[in-house]
């Protein structure tokens, strides 16, 4: 499939027009800046820009991330022990939005004090439409559930402390 030339009869470059899209839906509902993807052919970036355009609209996407950083940076003592809690907690796989309940106004699949057995779904992650389901890698009690319901999520980000 890598040998596919679709750009074939067209002038320059092959655009995916779908996958910028689904990049740009990711972008809106995760809340990141930018986005890049890459094949043995291609590499497309996605970035958020300002209400001003071009030169305006990068140091308006850089700006945020420098705070966002700085602001971990200045509390540290007061997340340190809630960080040391939660080193244990189950993990999000993937970057997108974390669903607490399997549809709008379904009932949550745990909250705190429930007993789950490894395997049981505890959230869903969408990412790219694609509803993953986040289960119980093992068997216990919830002792807490760190995100709320549509969350945008990173990768790695704690999500639900098993105990």
């Amino acid at each position: 499939m890598a040998d596919k030339k679709p750009n074939a009869g067209k002038s320059g470059m092959n655009i995916d027009t779908s996958l910028v899209r689904e990049l740009a839906e990711l972008l809106n509902e995760t809340g990141l800046t930018e986005i890049e993807v890459e094949d043995d052919n291609r590499k497309i970036r996605v970035a958020r820009g300002g209400v001003v355009a071009g030169v305006a609209a990068a140091p308006a996407a850089a700006a945020p991330v420098t705070p966002a950083t700085a602001a971990p940076a200045t509390a540290p003592a007061s997340t340190a022990p809630p960080a040391d809690d939660h080193a244990d907690a189950l993990k999000s796989p993937m970057v997108g939005t974390a669903y607490l309940a399997a549809e709008p106004g379904a009932p949550n699949f745990v909250k705190v004090g429930d007993s789950v057995a490894e395997g049981d779904t505890l959230l869903i992650v969408e990412a790219m439409k694609v509803m993953n389901p986040i289960t119980a890698d093992k068997a216990g009690t919830i002792k807490a559930i760190l995100i709320e319901n549509a969350q945008p999520v990173e990768f790695d980000q704690p999500l639900v402390v098993i105990g």
